[in-house]
């Protein structure tokens, strides 16, 4: 009888405080595992962004910071923005981790992101992304 023994890596990466605590990961991430690093500044953008996004592509969801998970522009709730690209690859990587068995699974990436106080939601600056070209 043959069984297979499924095993995981678990690879420590570092948090914001990187000497007090460390989140334990089955993958590994790039820097790039959600597309190329940009600033905000950089972004030859017609609307200013407000921050950084985490979105699945192919919806208009983005990465809620409270809950961890996704839910669409629209929703009142929705606290989609993130300070900083780091902040916003941290908490993919946690969502992928949790969620995905293989890095090429997921289905996201980091986008420039807005809030518009007029209609209270979230803006997707370069709209709906597709997974496929």
């Amino acid at each position: 009888m043959n069984l297979l023994l499924q095993t995981s890596v678990y690879h420590a990466v570092p948090t914001a405080d990187l000497m007090d605590e460390c989140v334990m990961q089955r993958l590994e991430f790039h820097r790039d595992s959600f597309g190329d690093p940009f600033t905000l500044a950089e972004l030859p953008l017609p609307r200013l962004p407000h921050g950084y996004a985490v979105q699945m592509l192919d919806t208009d969801k983005l990465l809620d910071r409270a809950s961890g998970n996704f839910l669409p522009v629209r929703a009142i709730q929705l606290k989609g923005l993130f300070s900083t690209f780091d902040d916003a690859h941290d908490a993919a990587c946690r969502w992928v981790d949790a969620n995905c068995l293989t890095l090429e699974e997921h289905r996201l990436a980091i986008v420039p992101a807005r809030f518009d106080p007029v209609l209270q939601r979230h803006v997707l600056i370069y709209g709906v992304l597709c997974g496929q070209p």
